[in-house]
């Protein structure tokens, strides 16, 4: 993760974390412990988004199995699984403004 600069960039990630992965609520699997994965969608090659655009997922869809975004699974796979990383994002920028949790 990169490197939490300000009290407001470090409330994001502890917030949006708080909330479980965002695949295993919209699979029906409730709160799941979350990691924050930064977006790489219109980020350039091999680069990540900074700390305010980034989204909740556990070990398994943010690394493990085949379905995880970061590694087997791949962005495109994740993609059509699961939804867009932009579509997500909106979805956790919601949450985190209304207070929803799971």
């Amino acid at each position: 993760m990169t490197a939490v600069s300000t009290l407001a960039e470090k409330w994001w990630v502890a917030r949006v974390v708080s909330l479980g992965c965002v695949v295993c609520r919209n699979l029906g699997h409730g709160e799941t412990p979350a990691n924050y994965h930064h977006i790489r969608t219109g980020q350039g090659a091999g680069q990540r988004s900074g700390n305010g655009l980034g989204i909740p997922l556990c070990k398994v869809h943010h690394q493990d199995g085949g379905q995880g975004v970061a590694y087997h699974a791949g962005p495109k796979t994740f993609e059509r699984m699961y939804g867009s990383e932009l579509e997500l994002l909106n979805q956790t920028i919601l949450d985190v403004a209304e207070g929803i949790r799971g």
